[in-house]
Formats: structure tokens, sequence, C-alpha cells
């Protein structure tokens, strides 16, 4: 832009369970491609300043998930949508479609009933029921590898499985922490740590798919919860809600272990409390996961773009946080 012109960005804001969800609804890029995935490739490559615009500080944070909306791909779609965060573009993520279903029911482009979302790893589909609630049928998720020890710079010795929920976790069910807030200080330090030991030994998902998520598990809190979960994301900050991908790959563990029938449900608590009801239809090669929850619109924004601030495209996240999301994506 010329020196002192000004340009805005249109932007709806929500959180689902606590964890917020930035969606550009105006003024984004236009992106080259035929396919979603080369257009978020496009994204990826051409277009980091805007994605640091919109999610970073002054005008974001690092725990906002941004979603730009783009046409569908697909006849029978809605709409197609490429995810970012902090540090990278991602391939999917489970709160932000709940998010972006709501905020396309706000905007009035759908009513309640059946809609297919396109994402670059593949369309999924979502209800949004009569009460506000919408379930996502996520891509289908496995699990790669059971109990895996990894073994931490202090000597700490932690266990877990490898799973795919539409992105690479490490499911870190031997762990020895309280899954509390009032804890967060070292469930954020051992959750970084077991993320950079799986780095250190080279411990991938399949494929060599790097493990960016890391999902502490433990029992819930609550008595009519069946889990409770502390997740790590890509660029450092932790997951508000229960992570819908975080919570796929759990489901995808608990079917393999043959705890989780088609037709039973599972309340996935978060760290916040805040809970995903989450069900699996069982097929070759893993599962297809339904999440259902609820987002609820906090704002609507036009992002104001001042070619004479130094800071119009935003503050870089820290160089020591890195983030490949070639293959995998989360939140």
């Amino acid at each position: 832009m010329a020196a002192g012109e000004i340009r805005k960005v249109l932007v709806v804001d929500s959180h689902t369970g606590g964890e917020p969800t930035r969606v550009v609804l105006a003024g984004g890029p236009t992106l080259n491609g035929d396919s979603l995935a080369e257009k978020r490739e496009d994204f990826r490559q051409t277009q980091d300043r805007f994605r640091a615009s919109i999610i970073n500080e002054p005008r974001g944070s690092d725990i906002i998930v941004g979603a730009l909306v783009l046409a569908p791909v697909n006849r029978e779609s809605t709409a197609s949508v490429i995810f970012f965060n902090n540090v990278g573009v991602l391939n999917m993520c489970g709160h932000g479609t709940i998010g972006l279903v709501r905020t396309l029911a706000y905007i009035g482009s759908i009513k309640p009933g059946s809609h297919k979302i396109d994402t670059p790893v593949g369309t999924v589909d979502t209800i949004l029921h009569e009460n506000g609630e919408v379930t996502v049928r996520n891509v289908l998720s496995y699990r790669w590898k059971h109990d895996v020890e990894v073994v931490l710079d202090d000597g700490t010795v932690v266990m877990g499985d490898i799973a795919w929920g539409g992105n690479w976790f490490f499911l870190c069910h031997v762990h020895g922490l309280d899954l509390h807030l009032d804890n967060l200080d070292a469930l954020n330090r051992v959750a970084w740590q077991v993320r950079r030991a799986l780095e250190r030994d080279g411990i991938t998902g399949e494929n060599g798919g790097e493990i960016d998520h890391i999902e502490l598990t433990a029992s819930a809190h609550a008595p009519y919860n069946d889990g409770r979960n502390f997740v790590l994301c890509p660029g450092g900050a932790y997951d508000r809600s229960p992570c819908g991908t975080g919570t796929s790959a759990k489901l995808a563990c608990l079917s393999a272990d043959g705890k989780l029938k088609e037709g039973d449900i599972w309340r996935q608590e978060s760290i916040t409390g805040s809970v995903f009801k989450g069900s699996v239809d069982i097929v070759d090669g893993g599962v297809l996961p339904s999440i259902r929850g609820t987002a609820y619109i906090t704002a609507e924004i036009n992002l104001v773009y001042d070619a004479a601030d130094p800071l119009e495209w935003g503050i870089p996240a820290p160089s020591g946080v890195s983030c490949v999301q070639q293959e995998c994506v989360e939140r």
C-alpha cells in the first residue's frame, strides 16, 4: 500500500470452549492453485505477513486460530477454509471448524442442518444443531504407535501413544502431573520437554510426520465426564478447549484399545473444564470421529491496516518457536 493508505479486513471472532477462532470474511488475499492444498501452500509461501497481521500482536494473540474463508472446492460444500496460527499454516482445526460454522450462521449464510466444509486434509461433514451446538465429523483418525517411552532431558521417563486426528499427537498418559490450571507452568514445561525429546530422538508420525501437538491425558475431574486433557499447540500456547483434533486422536486410541464402540459417547474435558462430546464410526484403518461442541460469537471487527504503521504486519513470533506445518497441523 502507498504511504498513508488505509484498508480494512473484516473478521468475526468466536470462542469454542474458551479457545478463540478469528474468521476472515472479507479483505483477505487472492490465492493461486487449483486444489485447496495448493492454495494453502500458496498462502504459506506468499501470505505470511498477512497471517502474522491477523494473529500476532498488536491485533491478536498467540492463542488465536485464524480461518480464511474461501469459495467451496466441491460443488456440494458450503465453504472452504484455510486455518493458521501464530507461527504457521494449519491443515485442520476441530475447534476452529465449530467456530467457523457458528460464524457462518451468525452472518446468515447457513441455517441449522448439514453442511460440508472443505479443508486441506479433506472435506468434513458438519451439523449445525437447532440449539446452536455443532457436530464435526473429522477426517480418518488412527493410532500409529502404542506405549512409546520418551526420556526427557532431566532423565524423567514418560509414555504415550502416537496418533493422527488431523494433526500428529503424542498422547502422554504416563507423566505424573495433575491436569489443573493451578499447575499450568509445570504442564507447559513438561509438554514442551516432551516435544523437544521427540525431535531429539527422531520420533515421528507415519511417513516422518512431525509430532507438533503434545497431549497430556488423565481422568476427568467432573464425575459425568470421561477424561481430561492438556494440549500444547505448535506455537507454544495451550488449548483452552478439549482440542478437536486432539480429541479425535484420543478417540482413535480408545477404539484401538477396545474401550470405545460405535454408539458410545466420550465426554472429553479440557484443562479449563469445557467439554467436547465425541463418538466414532469404525472403518478400515482407524475411525471417523465426530466431535460436538459449542462456539459463541465474541466480536465483529474491521481490522485496520495503516501503511504508515511500522507494525502494520504484526510482531513476529519468537525465533525459538518453530512450526513445520507441511504434513500435519492444531488446535
